[in-house]
């Protein structure tokens, strides 16, 4: 009689391991959203954010942008910050890397179980202020593989 249970055991075992488990896969893997889609899942709580800028470098004084990667974690918070392209090249990665670690979201109430999300932000610096011009410069920027 044992025998017959067994199976059924091993089964349910294996079905906690994966409930269990699977959270932590999910985590490593947060979905790819684009910047403008971003509030569906999460807001932006900041007005303003801190920034550490030098008092030197190259190209601190020229138009540009740095696209940031980082994913917001489930308690709003980015996490693995990283400046992957400045336009043009210089030594704003940096600053940009700061504004967005300062960054702080709660949930969107599509999002209430605070699913977290990889996502990217373009960072402008003396940005012009033409839009035609303001959104040229931005898309230099741009990333690809962040669904709309």
């Amino acid at each position: 009689m044992k025998t017959h249970f067994r199976p059924l055991r091993q089964g349910l075992l294996l079905a906690l391991a994966l409930g269990v488990v699977a959270p932590v896969f999910a985590q490593g893997q947060a979905r790819k959203i684009d910047q403008q889609d971003l509030y569906r899942y999460w807001i932006l709580l900041n007005t303003q954010v801190q920034m550490d800028v030098p008092n030197t470098g190259l190209n601190l004084d020229k138009p540009g942008c740095a696209a940031v990667t980082y994913t917001v974690g489930s308690d709003g918070v980015p996490m693995n910050v990283q400046v992957v392209k400045v336009v043009p090249k210089s030594d704003l990665g940096p600053v940009a890397r700061s504004a967005v670690s300062n960054f702080r979201y709660g949930p969107s109430l599509n999002n209430r179980i605070g699913e977290p999300v990889a996502t990217y932000y373009i960072v402008p610096f003396n940005a012009p202020k033409d839009p035609a011009q303001r959104q040229q410069l931005m898309d230099a920027c741009k990333l690809p593989g962040y669904t709309p």
